[in-house]
């Protein structure tokens, strides 16, 4: 009982949290004269209050998060959130010419969970038709999403003690910048909104100097979902239509948003040796290097023996697919042949850095892998008397805390593959019509918390497929174990009622 009151008062300041946000989106409505847009988005954050400011008051008095209480307000606050930030789009028309057509209930709800979970598989194709209002509200889900809506909430409500911690660990992560938890979550979005302002700026220049550039508001959103690697877009082919110079700003905001939050810190603080020997931001660029030479030689013949036209396509389309950001570059992916896309969904399961606002499996866990292999083999073949340095990074590590790691890394990505196929074989199942190879691409896109897509999510696919994916984007935002110890609480509960 004190571990649910303790949860229900986590889920209460994060609901509080959030409404305050959602009246940040009234400036839009308010801005562009979109009136329709007023209400839905009071709405939205009466809702937030109406459960949040109860939940805190009654049970403020909780007990401290341990780790189990802390897995599950993780599990449902992210369900919570998505549920009820899909209202703008239920009562907003997505078709600015059209006001009258709103989304169902189950398409809304997979729009929000894709914009929180910084996904970005959508249900509309006519993003240029939207009202500003719901092109920025997707903006700021994924923006707020990125970063977690657990850490936001640390960031203005969080008391010192190992209770934050647990909370922060909730959201898959554990590098802190500080000492104290507090002080770490307030840098984190310290740097995460200088990024954006920068990314703004950026982008705005360009667009300000080049013919096929962004104008400020374009720059608004892409910077916000850019930086957050959400990859939702304010027109109907994502990046495609903006010349090099910002597709390369781009590809910037997408590799940063990749990186480790920590790293960041050591970057700005002027410690440039440390952040480049930062063990994922290695892999990163390395990955990057091997992947996108890879795929501009496999798609040659798809641009006409034009090897630059191939690097440029295959870069972006590479990079916004290891940093789960789902930015397209290119109008059709489902042309690309399947080994091209094989490996943007080798990508895809990767991902960026832990600690960053990527998704995927995560490199740091990658690099244990692949560490383990060489570790184990290693040891196959020496002498038993040979003593061996286990070294991450620059950090060596005694055999018992690298065994661990990698014990670990193994089961999150075992449990990971196991979930994801079988998204894989429900959604093969719904769409007969479609490769596999298509299939595999669009459950490892919402699952990684990309949004790249093959053609197959849209605003006509079956309840059932719609649910999958929407179950994928979920237990890929919150890496399966909060999801798991929620799902044993609540049969434990039933046991106890029983």
């Amino acid at each position: 009982m004190s571990d649910l009151r303790t949860v229900l008062r986590d889920i209460g300041g994060i609901s509080i949290i959030i409404g305050v946000i959602t009246l940040f989106a009234l400036v839009v409505p308010l801005y562009f004269n979109e009136g329709y847009g007023i209400g839905p988005i009071l709405i939205t954050a009466i809702v937030f209050f109406g459960v949040g400011i109860p939940l805190y008051l009654i049970f403020k008095n909780a007990d401290p998060s341990n780790f189990k209480s802390a897995m599950v307000t993780a599990a449902l606050g992210w369900l919570l959130i998505s549920l009820i930030g899909c209202i703008p789009f239920i009562l907003i028309g997505f078709d600015k010419t059209n006001p009258t057509v709103t989304m169902d209930f189950l398409s809304a709800f997979f729009e929000s969970m894709s914009g929180w979970t910084g996904t970005g598989l959508t249900m509309t194709n006519m993003e240029n038709l939207l009202p500003f209002t719901l092109q920025f509200w997707r903006s700021l889900t994924q923006w707020i999403g990125g970063v977690g809506v657990i850490v936001l909430t640390l960031s203005i409500l969080a008391r010192p003690g190992t209770g934050s911690y647990v909370l922060y660990k909730s959201e898959g992560r554990e590098r802190k910048t500080h000492p104290s938890i507090v002080s770490t979550v307030r840098t984190i979005w310290w740097i995460f909104l200088l990024y954006t302002i920068i990314g703004i700026i950026a982008l705005a220049i360009i667009g300000s100097v080049t013919s096929s550039g962004m104008d400020l508001w374009q720059s608004i959103n892409h910077a916000m979902t850019g930086i957050a690697t959400g990859g939702f877009s304010v027109t109907n082919d994502s990046i495609v239509s903006f010349g090099t110079v910002s597709q390369i700003a781009v590809v910037f905001l997408m590799i940063f948003g990749g990186i480790a939050f920590a790293a960041h810190y050591d970057l700005l603080k002027g410690r440039i040796k440390k952040f480049l020997s930062d063990a994922q931001f290695k892999a990163m660029i390395t990955l990057i290097i091997l992947g996108v030479i890879a795929l501009t030689f496999i798609n040659l013949d798809l641009y006409g023996d034009n090897l630059l036209l191939s690097l440029k396509t295959s870069g972006f389309q590479f990079v916004s697919a290891l940093t789960c950001t789902g930015f397209a570059s290119v109008g059709n992916l489902a042309t690309w042949s399947e080994s091209a896309k094989l490996i943007l969904a080798f990508a895809m399961i990767i991902g960026g850095a832990a600690g960053s606002t990527a998704g995927g499996i995560k490199l740091f866990r990658a690099i244990l892998l692949y560490k383990g292999v060489g570790w184990r083999i290693k040891r196959a073949i020496s002498t038993p008397r040979r003593i061996f340095i286990h070294k991450l990074g620059e950090k060596s590590l005694s055999k018992d805390d690298a065994m661990d790691l990698i014990n670990e890394a193994a089961i999150i990505s075992f449990m990971w593959v196991i979930l994801l196929s079988a998204g894989i074989i429900i959604i093969s199942t719904i769409f007969k019509d479609q490769g596999i190879g298509n299939v595999i691409f669009e459950v490892c896109s919402a699952q990684g918390n990309v949004g790249l897509s093959t053609g197959i999510t849209s605003i006509t696919m079956s309840p059932i497929a719609k649910t999958m994916l929407i179950f994928n984007m979920w237990i890929g935002r919150l890496e399966i174990i909060p999801i798991i110890v929620l799902i044993k609480s609540m049969f434990g509960i039933r046991r106890n009622v029983l």
